[in-house]
């Protein structure tokens, strides 16, 4: 994809609307403007349904965490449809000021301890199974470069490699991890605590000082290139969880006691190491495993129509389509037209698996350039204003709907009624269209027509789409016996 993908640009993270955001909402296919849409009376107004070909391909775009976006650890050992997932994360915190130092006479410092704390928010996957965490040094040999963006889906090996541990693995209960903190120096809650060796506490407090390790910020980093947290990836562990490096919840905490004076009267004391982000450096990885999984069986790197469509949020999968009938549909008047996707729910693992592996907030329609290898917007329906997109008319926000024995199954609906009009009215192009689940994304953004502004690059970002590595979601396909995905016309005839 072009290098626009790298950049961000803030008009995308407005909020489309806090209802919007919440969880899933019971609505009806055509509740959005339901009452602008005139009833279907089979005279005057009529529907049609349109056949779509849908198949199943991994996204391999190159996907990056930026520094105040949500990271994510853990592993997924038993995901039957999507596979196995392994997550880990490498960051620095670093003193706030420098040249830092510890207050009082050296030789009067006393060591207490060292403790990683990291800000907690949420999970994906079945949090009432254990995790095993590590944390570790990152090797010097392989420097965490601040200025760099680093990929989430790496090609191939990591580019940072982990060096020796600073703590003995960590079994988190991830219930608790929105408990409350009340201690004598914070009052706080949503905080992962990772006590370190003994070592590592006198290393930092009375190893280092203003002379060596603490001179300036490129001192230090090569005293201590950063941390590495990794995951067990061998079962039971069953969930990630996302951590926030830029939150005030994220630091690296050093206690100690010293006499400032050198009298008896000794003061115990505390010194936070942050994350700056404009000098900490991140990097986050995922690496996905579809061995065994229901979807290795439904990937495909050509044309292989499928009757599932699976959806995983980056770095996932995404969902070609491609509706035959629209190039050649007789002008009519487009009162709606929708395109229609239902969950498939998983039976064998419904109240457990498949009720912990939660669908996708957001899923993203768009057109996929071939020529240019990029993704445009809908032409004429996915709009872009002073407010951000329109994703509240557009659609792709999750929403739930009863469906033959199902209380609740998941449900995405887009309103395509202008680009369906522009096909029948002006023969405008019928695209090949892509489902994704995005965390960072960029279009090639057209205004509607008949703007004639040439497109610019609009981009996607976490607060309007999703977490990384946050959802998956097997819809019905086009030749689905049930949950058929669907372009649903009302119109009438001219």
């Amino acid at each position: 994809m072009h290098s626009f993908i790298t950049l961000r640009r803030l008009f995308f993270i407005a909020f489309v609307s806090a209802g919007l955001l919440t969880a899933c909402t019971r609505i009806g296919t055509t509740d959005v403007g339901g009452g602008l849409i005139p009833a279907v009376d089979g005279v005057t107004t009529l529907d049609t349904l349109l056949d779509v070909v849908t198949d199943n391909f991994d996204e391999l775009d190159t996907i990056r965490v930026y520094k105040t976006d949500n990271h994510v650890v853990g592993a997924i050992t038993n995901d039957p449809l999507f596979g196995k997932t392994t997550a880990s994360m490498f960051f620095q915190l670093q003193p706030t000021f420098y040249p830092f130092y510890i207050a009082g006479t050296k030789d009067s410092v006393v060591v207490d301890s060292a403790v990683l704390i990291l800000s907690y928010f949420g999970s994906f996957g079945d949090s009432t199974q254990p995790l095993k965490l590590t944390v570790s040094e990152i090797s010097r040999l392989t420097p965490l470069d601040y200025t760099r963006n680093y990929p989430v889906n790496y090609p191939s090996a990591s580019p940072l490699a982990v060096g020796s541990a600073l703590a003995p693995p960590v079994t988190v209960d991830i219930r608790r991890l929105g408990d409350s903190v009340i201690n004598r120096y914070e009052a706080a809650k949503g905080q992962l605590r990772i006590r370190l060796n003994q070592s590592v506490a006198t290393r930092f407090i009375k190893t280092y000082d203003s002379t060596n390790a603490y001179a300036s910020d490129s001192a230090f980093k090569t005293y201590f290139n950063g941390f590495a947290l990794t995951a067990d990836n061998s079962a039971p562990a069953n969930a990630l969880i996302n951590i926030n490096l830029a939150d005030s919840n994220t630091k690296f905490a050093l206690y100690y006691s010293s006499s400032t004076t050198g009298a008896t009267r000794r003061d115990t004391s505390v010194s936070y190491f942050r994350f700056n982000t404009t000098s900490s450096g991140n990097a986050n990885f995922v690496v996905r495993d579809r061995t065994g999984s229901e979807l290795s069986k439904h990937l495909t790197t050509t044309s292989k129509p499928d009757s599932l469509a699976y959806v995983q949020t980056s770095p996932g999968t995404y969902v070609r389509i491609r509706i035959p009938g629209l190039q050649n549909l007789s002008n009519r008047i487009i009162h709606r037209a929708e395109l229609i996707t239902e969950q498939v729910p998983d039976d064998a693992n419904l109240n457990t698996i498949d009720k912990a592996m939660l669908p996708p907030r957001y899923l993203l329609l768009s057109v996929f350039d071939s020529a240019k290898n990029i993704k445009r917007n809908i032409p004429n329906d996915y709009i872009v204003s002073s407010d951000g997109p329109n994703v509240g008319t557009f659609g792709g926000y999750l929403s739930s709907k009863s469906l033959f024995t199902y209380d609740q199954v998941a449900a995405y609906t887009f309103n395509i009624s202008r680009y369906v009009q522009g096909i029948v009215t002006r023969r405008d192009t019928s695209f090949t269209l892509r489902l994704s689940a995005p965390v960072n994304d960029s279009l090639s953004y057209k205004t509607p027509y008949p703007d004639l502004t040439a497109p610019f690059s609009g981009f996607i970002v976490p607060r309007t789409a999703n977490s990384i590595a946050d959802g998956r979601v097997r819809l019905g396909g086009g030749t689905h016996s049930r949950f058929r995905m669907r372009l649903r016309i009302i119109y009438s005839r001219i």
